[in-house]
């Protein structure tokens, strides 16, 4: 958006997240420019790492890149659980700027990565095609693959509850990288600290937060996704939408339209939109989105477009 790349200026990425004003403004714009039914807090994924004791440095053309990926357990003994208030308190500040000015009709969504998701950035240290060094790690190092992931599951849950105790309305877990495990992985090395992590996030902050859990690729994966205890399912743009929600009988689904297609032209649009829509045919617990996040170079109009077509649509029926 035109908007936030005036906002943003020449301010580096990761002082832009930790910057409250530009963060609440980022999010605030977006939603008024969008007219979209809830806001989605301007953060990222990585920076609760930093307070661990990560290096973290968003590079031009790269990503995101960690200066000291994990290769042992001694590394792993390192890093430090720190509170959330201590370590990125400025989280807070950043949902208090948003929540002054938000509608109070606009719910606002926070989100936090999920515990497999992190540990892959960590290892890996950047982003990655085949896995290679968080699969190694995770098969050859169970000792230390517990430890890893028990601290990043107490880390992320203080995470949340502090996003639940400044005004979040919702919060969603994303396992961005889960798509490349099998089914037999996900079971041994992923579960049981997701299941830990939805227990914490539950009991922490009760029932009333409701919490959304999404990957990418993992259609395989749906079933034992949503046994971990999440509110519901947001589903990317491969995996059937109706039949997993019959399947899986979820009080609510999130999806799933996939964002390459706001690169088509408005009718293709409004097509595939339409298609999802009339699959669902009014059923209540829908949440309209996008099967991933908005790709870079998309047309803001639009994105504004499809907004417009999905609220009609849910007019008239």
């Amino acid at each position: 958006m035109p908007e936030y790349h005036a906002l943003k200026g020449s301010t580096k990425s990761l002082d832009f997240f930790k910057t409250p004003e530009l963060a609440a403004k980022a999010t605030l714009d977006a939603q008024r420019i969008l007219g979209v039914d809830a806001a989605i807090m301007f953060a990222d994924l990585l920076p609760v790492l930093e307070p661990m004791g990560m290096k973290l440095d968003y590079l031009e053309k790269i990503g995101p890149v960690f200066e000291n990926p994990i290769p042992t357990n001694k590394q792993v003994d390192a890093l430090s659980v720190v509170p959330a208030e201590e370590g990125v308190g400025y989280i807070r500040d950043t949902i208090s700027g948003i929540l002054s000015d938000l509608p109070r009709e606009v719910d606002l969504i926070g989100f936090a990565g999920a515990p497999f998701t992190l540990a892959s950035y960590a290892i890996e240290g950047r982003g990655s095609r085949n896995y290679v060094h968080v699969k190694k790690f995770m098969y050859g190092n169970p000792t230390g693959w517990k430890r890893l992931m028990d601290k990043l599951v107490e880390t992320i849950s203080n995470y949340v509850r502090l996003q639940y105790k400044s005004g979040v309305q919702a919060v969603q877990i994303f396992d961005s990288w889960i798509g490349c495990l099998s089914l037999t992985d996900y079971e041994q090395y992923v579960e049981p600290w997701t299941t830990n992590l939805m227990r914490r996030i539950h009991s922490q902050c009760g029932s009333d937060l409701p919490v959304i859990y999404f990957g990418t690729g993992n259609s395989h994966l749906v079933d034992v996704m949503y046994k971990t205890g999440p509110d519901f399912l947001a589903l990317d743009w491969r995996t059937p939408l109706m039949p997993t929600w019959d399947r899986l009988g979820m009080p609510a689904i999130q999806g799933n339209l996939d964002p390459v297609i706001l690169f088509a032209e408005p009718e293709v649009i409004k097509k595939k939109a339409k298609h999802i829509l009339d699959q669902v045919n009014g059923r209540s617990g829908h949440i309209f989105n996008l099967g991933h996040g908005i790709l870079p170079n998309t047309s803001p109009d639009n994105v504004k477009m499809l907004v417009d077509f999905v609220h009609d649509h849910d007019q008239s029926l």
